[in-house]
This record gives C-alpha cells, structure tokens and sequence, in this order.
C-alpha cells in the first residue's frame, strides 16, 4: 500500500495535468487558480486510499478523483460568492480576484469538467460510479439550499441542521470512500460501510470547521474568523446557543444578527462573547468526539485484514487534530 502522501503527491501531478481546454482564458484562468490554492485534497485522498485498501495500483481511479476535486472546488467558487467570502486558503477568492459573474461562470464549467472525468472509469463499473456520482452531487446542492434557508430562520433545530450539513458536507467525502472501494473492487458491504464511516467522520470534521471558525487561527484556518457569525449562519455553536439561552441571551443575540459588515469586528467579538458565556465550545468538542468515534465503528467487521484499513485511520485521525 502507498502512503498518503506518496498518493497525495501523484493526485497533485494528475491534477495538474488534466486535459481540458485553455481557452479563452477567462473562463478557464480562474479555475486554474482555484485548483492553484491547495488545500487537504481530503475528497480525492480517501477516494485513493480506500480504492487502495482493495488494490495496489490505484491509478484506474485518479481521473475519478480529479472529477471529485473539480466538482467540490466548483461549490467554493458558488459558496463564496453567496457567503460574500473575501479569503478562501489564505488567498483572495475568485470572485474578489475577478468577480462574481466569472466565478459563477468558471464554476459551472468545472462542475462540467467534473462528469468528464467521473467517466473516465472501467466500464464493468461505469453505472455504479454515476449512480454514487449522480447522488452525491444531488445532495449537496439540496444541503446548500437548506443552509440559505435557514439564515432566514431563527428556530432551526439541532436536528435540522445536522440532516443539513450531512447532505451539504458528510455525502461527499462518504461517496468518495464508497467510489474508490468500488473502482477497487470492493464487496457492496465493505463500500457501504466505508460510506458510513465518512457521513459520521464529515459531520465530525463540518463541526470541527464551526468551531474553527470562530475560535481557530486564520493563519492555520485559512480564511477570515468569524465569517459564519458575519453571514448569521445557523452552525451548530449558534443554535446550541439559542437552546441554551435566557430570554436576555437570545435578544442579545438578535441584536447582534442585526448589525451589518460596518461593524464587523463588533459583531464578531459580541457573538463570541455569548458563545462564551454559555459554553457552546465545550458542546460542540464532545459532539466532534462522539461522532469521531461513531465513524470508526462503522469499519469494524469489514472483509478487509485490518492492516489494510490502518493507513486510512491514521490519515482521519489526523485530520480531526487540527489546531484551534
């Protein structure tokens, strides 16, 4: 088996060789410079690994995952844009670089790019790759629109907004485990338990992203603190606190949803303070630790030495340290 980063860094010379077309420029430079900006490549790096729990020699899936990769960078450009996001990965994002209308634009065309290569897989799996493929993609655009529906909305449940991140977050990296196990010819129970073990270890790591973005480093987090607090989105730490509240909470937190960008900072700091007050950190940790030992549960009883798994462990469980 090859380790993450001996796969990471064969992923990142396919990627940056992909045939797709150069011009004209301004439709194609800005999805270059998306793809330029890094980041974990977790999607296209679970795909492999677990397309390498089954077989040595995993190039067969590595246009699949750039398909991936495409298509989950393709939802930056659009989040961004929505979310009125200045910074994505330590650089400014597409749409401040150029503007909106060439980001929704490049980003169509990546999500395009993306089936291309989604097909490039053997023909004996071709139907079951687009049928993971075709749900996935689905799922996430429905958890997006959860995710505007409820800044609108000041009752959102705990139950609610995790069925929410689960779609706009978990069924992505979960597909990319069942895709490789099934590009590596893995029995339908072991894909499906893979799927299992990336819903519960994406949700993990969407609430760890909540919790980093009000209390992470920008310098290791990669974009602006505070940018869910500025965009009032119902994270898990907000509607924690709405359960938590009193009736004078909850109004302070009303007035601080009223405040708009010109007074940033203020906001920012306010809402932070009454995350503090109640203690909504300490409840989001112990979520991120039930659901991490949740996710690893659902490898136990696959048909697999667990030798095989080991890499594939190690690689979340690092993942899930990330400073705050």
């Amino acid at each position: 088996m090859e380790k993450p980063s001996a796969l990471l860094t064969r992923f990142q010379e396919h990627l940056d060789g992909l045939d797709y077309p150069r011009k004209p420029e301004g439709l194609y430079d800005p999805v270059r410079y998306a793809l330029s900006l890094g980041g974990k490549r977790m999607r296209p790096l679970l795909l492999l690994m677990a397309c390498n729990v089954y077989r040595e020699d995993v190039e067969v899936a590595m246009d699949l995952a750039c398909g991936l990769e495409l298509f989950h960078n393709y939802t930056l450009l659009h989040d961004d844009v929505m979310d009125r996001a200045d910074i994505r990965r330590g650089m400014p994002t597409v749409h401040r670089k150029w503007d909106g209308n060439t980001a929704i634009l490049s980003g169509d065309v990546m999500a395009f790019l993306a089936y291309r290569f989604v097909r490039r897989v053997p023909d004996d799996c071709l139907g079951d790759v687009l049928a993971v493929v075709d749900k996935a993609f689905v799922e996430v655009m429905e958890g997006q629109q959860h995710d505007m529906d409820f800044e609108k909305r000041n009752d959102v449940t705990e139950e609610e907004y995790m069925e929410m991140i689960r779609l706009k977050t978990s069924v992505l990296p979960a597909a990319a485990l069942q895709l490789g196990a099934i590009v590596g010819g893995a029995h339908e129970s072991d894909a499906m338990a893979l799927y299992s073990f990336g819903l519960k270890m994406g949700l993990a790591f969407q609430l760890q992203d909540d919790l980093l973005d009000v209390y992470g480093d920008p310098k290791v987090f990669g974009k602006r603190i505070g940018g869910d607090i500025l965009c009032n989105k119902k994270t898990y730490l907000y509607i924690k606190a709405r359960l938590l509240a009193d009736d004078e909470c909850n109004a302070e937190l009303d007035r601080w949803a009223s405040y708009g960008d010109d007074k940033a900072a203020e906001k920012i700091s306010g809402v932070t303070a009454v995350y503090d007050r109640l203690g909504v950190r300490g409840h989001c940790e112990h979520r991120i630790e039930a659901l991490f030992a949740e996710a690893m549960e659902c490898l136990e009883g696959m048909e697999v030495p667990a030798g095989r798994l080991a890499p594939l462990k190690e690689y979340v469980a690092g993942m899930m340290n990330r400073k705050l």
